[in-house]
């Protein structure tokens, strides 16, 4: 097991200018990079399906982004920005909290927060929909929201909010961000942030993928705030790393149990699901914890037993079975940064991340030392930069 990790050693000169403010015109032109076995090629997005080994499965996040940020102003004109984090209740669950009506509570980031009285009602109203927020606890920026009960609480963020762009963007959002913020199979709402790797996707790229025989599926993960969270510790190995929340179905284990998968995960937020899905298998088959729970050092940490990826599977199918359900809803903190061994992930398609970022870590643990290599080469071929930029197809 590595103790220490110094993040400096993962870290790149990223200009400003090569940093993509906006999305192209069309998703599928944007630049592919492909690093196939230490081999680098470049092509555009839309020769991905020609790319990829026939006996592929693809693996997507359909997470939705939603109007995170919402701002109310105070009858003095301060202005204060609501951005909604994790929910507390109803339900601690981001399908049902999305569902609720008429009142709910989040935990939540706060601009302006010294102006914020707790028990002071901020009213923000947007057509005839007035929303109440009422501040709870100051320390832990507890806010609840009180509307119209004829109104599910995505009803009133899609009124109300506004689309949470990555903070490293630094320019207001417009129209088109609340389209191309979101990838085309989005489908479950509770994201903060998009699972950038899936925004190059168009049916056209699907119907080729289809044509050539490449199996697709969906997974959910809600991808937090986090996401963006700097590693600011020396030692990488010490950094906290975020929690989100997470989706598989029995579908998802059976597609994953056919033989001679190549599996390919679409984004980070779709790997980080498929491994803690492994590591969830290990926990039903070393101890009677059966909660899809999987903390950041898990992996990490001694067992009884190893078993093999599909033995794994299985024991997740198999609880399934015994509580007959068709899908679990879990939380998952891994940390996968370099000397972590996949156990589900063959390859990856991403983005262009940020220097001594989790997400490069993450990048550097499927591509070794030629992490730098490919990203030198991104660089040298102007290639552009984080969330609305291009794309990389990494075979280890």
């Amino acid at each position: 097991m590595i103790l220490n990790l110094d993040i400096k050693d993962y870290t790149y000169d990223l200009p400003p200018e090569r940093i993509a403010l906006h999305p192209l015109q069309a998703r599928d032109q944007s630049k592919l990079l492909i690093y196939n076995k230490g081999i680098i090629s470049h092509e555009h997005f839309n020769a991905l399906p020609d790319s990829i080994p026939t006996n592929s499965l693809l693996v997507f996040n359909n997470t939705k982004v939603i109007p995170a940020r919402i701002l109310f102003q105070k009858d003095t004109g301060a202005e204060i920005e609501v951005f909604l984090l994790t929910p507390v209740s109803p339900s601690v669950h981001l399908a049902e909290v999305m569902q609720a009506s008429g009142a709910c509570t989040w935990k939540c980031t706060i601009g302006n927060l010294k102006r914020w009285t707790p028990g002071v009602k901020l009213k923000k109203q947007t057509q005839d929909i007035v929303l109440e927020a009422t501040l709870l606890n100051h320390e832990e920026g507890l806010v609840e929201f009180n509307w119209p009960a004829e109104k599910t609480f995505a009803d009133i963020v899609d009124i109300s909010g506004k689309t949470p762009l990555p903070p490293y963007l630094k320019r207001e959002t417009n129209d088109l961000d609340k389209t191309r913020y979101q990838t085309i199979y989005s489908h479950y709402e509770g994201a903060v942030a998009a699972p950038t790797a899936g925004l190059h996707f168009t049916e056209a790229i699907f119907n080729s993928l289809q044509h050539k025989g490449v199996e697709k599926d969906f997974v959910t993960l809600h991808v937090s705030a986090g996401t963006f969270k700097p590693v600011k510790v020396d030692n990488a190995i010490e950094h906290t790393m975020h929690q989100e929340q997470l989706i598989v179905t029995r579908k998802n284990i059976e597609n994953l149990l056919r033989v001679n998968q190549f599996v390919i995960p679409v984004g980070i937020t779709s790997m980080r699901t498929l491994e803690s899905l492994y590591w969830y298998g290990v926990k039903l088959l070393n101890s009677n914890d059966t909660a899809f729970s999987v903390s950041q050092t898990y992996p990490y940490e001694q067992h009884h037993y190893i078993p093999s990826r599909e033995e794994s599977l299985k024991a997740v199918l198999k609880f399934f079975d015994s509580e007959n359900i068709e899908s679990i809803t879990g939380h998952s903190s891994i940390y996968i940064y370099p000397g972590y061994s996949f156990k589900i992930c063959n390859a990856l398609i991403t983005n262009f991340h940020q220097p001594g970022s989790t997400l490069i870590l993450l990048v550097a643990a499927l591509a070794g030392e030629k992490w730098k290599t490919i990203y030198h080469e991104a660089l040298e071929n102007n290639y552009r930069f984080l969330s609305f930029g291009d794309s990389s197809l990494i075979i280890p």
